[in-house]
């Protein structure tokens, strides 16, 4: 069992960015077949709607979301894992760090 004291930033940050980025691109996913399902249905006339006309430039922007959405949650994900390691080694005096148990084998 050891302590953790200390949080080294940037490795942080990144594994955080990683963490995110994957989190993104699952919801880019979403996000994209949803809207396709949805122009799909009103290009066949099965719904109706006011604000889209079927296929059109909102599928590419639904797609887009693939590239975008890690992107953006990637960048959150870097900074609040700046923002994290940061206040956890600032605040780790008060509570004394993290209990960890870091044998492979038992």
């Amino acid at each position: 069992m050891g302590k953790l004291n200390k949080i080294k930033i940037l490795p942080f940050a990144i594994f955080q960015a990683f963490l995110l980025a994957l989190i993104g691109l699952l919801a880019g996913i979403i996000y994209s077949f949803g809207g396709l399902l949805i122009d799909l249905l009103v290009s066949m006339d099965w719904i109706t709607s006011s604000e889209t006309p079927g296929l059109s430039v909102g599928t590419m922007l639904a797609f887009g979301a693939l590239l975008g959405m890690p992107l953006i949650f990637g960048v959150a994900g870097f900074i609040t894992g700046i923002l994290e390691a940061i206040c956890y080694n600032l605040f780790t005096g008060f509570f004394g760090g993290l209990n960890i148990d870091f044998a492979a084998n038992k």
